[in-house]
């Protein structure tokens, strides 16, 4: 079966309370929200606050940014959301990307491999202490001494870890020991620090799926940039397809678009199963509506 994300923001309490009722009572398995500090939303005082207002919606960041967040305060956020939601608690990082985040903190953003080494560490010492171990560590990617998570305790006896990204190194490493591989399709960080360059090739998406695939068996997700329901696929991807030098045909093909009719959503969907082993996709807030009326069926696919 597939499964479904919402990732949002809350814009006010009334609003983000009902988005999550509204996402629970439509079948969506989890609510997202981002971490960017000083850009958005701190992601779990938002999903502590639906997690109150809920009782099957698991909860998660999608993603934390393993360079600016250090393991014991990650740990400790994640196990009080655990508690506060009865075991709904679910832990997502990444590398980063984000400049004015390594500014913020007075740091100078490292080079790509200095940000996956970093998030490697992060993620390993964070699932150590949610796990109860004590951690001491002294690398120049990551500098801990005997930090243990003493209180609180989280609910789950493992609290499931989902890594984002495109990284070929972080894809192999996360294919081995995360739970969740978030297929983001990112390419190279546009000038802004927040846009990207897509990977939306289908040879590109085979070659992330095989690194992926690799050291294990992680359920595979991707970050659905677009979700809708329309007559006119072509019409609708035309300008898109334009823009990344792609045809239409192939365009209707990656995971990180869910544009059609409801059939051919569905068809996409299980095409995605057969081609990739794709089994979840993360989707924005606006999917909440056009997916919706959907997820009985994609849940059966």
């Amino acid at each position: 079966m597939a499964d479904f994300a919402l990732q949002a923001q809350p814009t006010d309490a009334a609003d983000w309370l009902d988005l999550a009722r509204r996402a629970e009572a439509a079948g969506f398995d989890t609510l997202l929200a981002a971490d960017h500090p000083g850009s958005c939303a701190a992601p779990f005082v938002a999903l502590a606050a639906a997690a109150a207002v809920t009782t099957t919606l698991r909860l998660g960041s999608y993603v934390s940014n393993a360079a600016v967040r250090e393991p014991i305060l990650l740990a400790t956020d994640v196990a009080t959301l655990d508690v506060v939601s009865g075991g709904r608690a679910l832990l997502g990082l990444g590398a980063g990307h984000t400049p004015a985040e390594w500014d913020a903190i007075g740091q100078v953003r490292p080079g790509v491999r200095g940000r996956v080494d970093r998030c490697v560490a992060v993620a390993e010492a964070t699932t150590r202490l949610l796990a109860g171990e004590r951690v001491t560590m002294a690398t120049p990617e990551l500098t801990m001494l005997n930090a243990l998570l003493e209180q609180p305790r989280p609910v789950q006896e493992r609290v499931p870890l989902l890594i984002g990204t495109a990284n070929s190194r972080l894809l192999r490493w996360a294919g081995e020991h995360a739970d969740i591989v978030g297929l983001t399709g990112f390419g190279r960080t546009k000038a802004d620090g927040h846009q990207h360059e897509a990977r939306w090739r289908l040879a590109d998406i085979d070659a992330q799926v095989a690194l992926a695939r690799s050291g294990g068996d992680a359920t595979l997700e991707a970050l659905v940039q677009i979700v809708e329901v329309t007559d006119d696929a072509e019409a609708s991807l035309a300008d898109h397809a334009e823009r990344l030098s792609m045809s239409v045909d192939e365009l209707r093909q990656v995971p990180f678009l869910l544009v059609g009719t409801a059939e051919e959503i569905v068809a996409a969907v299980r095409g995605h199963r057969a081609r990739w082993g794709i089994t979840r996709y993360a989707v924005r807030r606006a999917g909440l509506d056009a997916l919706g009326p959907l997820l009985p069926r994609l849940a059966e696919v």
